[in-house]
């Protein structure tokens, strides 16, 4: 049997969902929302985040899925730490298991001139973070990554770039 609290979390569900719907018919509250969600830099992973402090789980049903737990939970480990481009070139071992600085969305796969295959993940703080250099990736697009999940393997140059509202900040304070 459904709780009241699952059942009212969806009924809100679908009532945003229809509401959003009603409300793109105007030309108007179209073009804002498309401006705000298509140009913007909007944080996916902030409303993922606020959502699941609200309401739990990100999908209603989820306590009745089987629930995976990590094997892999690690944290950032280098020897050395070099500026390189807009970033940090970290000096790791050869078939380094690369995890994830913070949580956030998967937002981008694919290669970067100068950086070769790179994973960029939107965090919750806010902070686009890309992971270069990567000759093995364990994620897809759109991905929810926890801290300390496995993003992939790198050789044994690590490089990461912190970008946030589309500059490029220090990275320093960030490993």
């Amino acid at each position: 049997m459904i709780k009241k609290s699952t059942a009212l979390k969806f009924l809100v569900l679908v009532i945003l969902t229809i509401l959003t719907l009603i409300l793109l018919k105007n030309d108007k509250f179209k073009s804002n929302f498309y401006k705000y969600v298509y140009e913007d830099n909007i944080s996916f992973a902030q409303i993922n985040k606020w959502y699941q402090n609200k309401f739990g789980s990100s999908l209603p049903f989820s306590k009745y899925f089987e629930t995976i737990t990590p094997v892999f939970n690690e944290k950032l480990n280098y020897k050395e730490a070099n500026k390189y481009k807009d970033g940090v070139s970290l000096l790791v071992e050869d078939n380094y298991l690369v995890p994830a600085i913070d949580s956030g969305i998967v937002i981008f796969i694919g290669e970067k001139e100068g950086y070769g295959n790179t994973i960029i993940i939107q965090q919750e703080n806010g902070i686009d973070l890309w992971y270069s250099n990567l000759k093995d990736i364990n994620l897809k697009l759109y991905d929810y990554v926890k801290d300390g999940s496995l993003i992939g393997v790198s050789n044994s140059n690590l490089y990461l770039v912190f970008y946030k509202d589309g500059e490029v900040i220090d990275y320093q304070e960030y490993i």
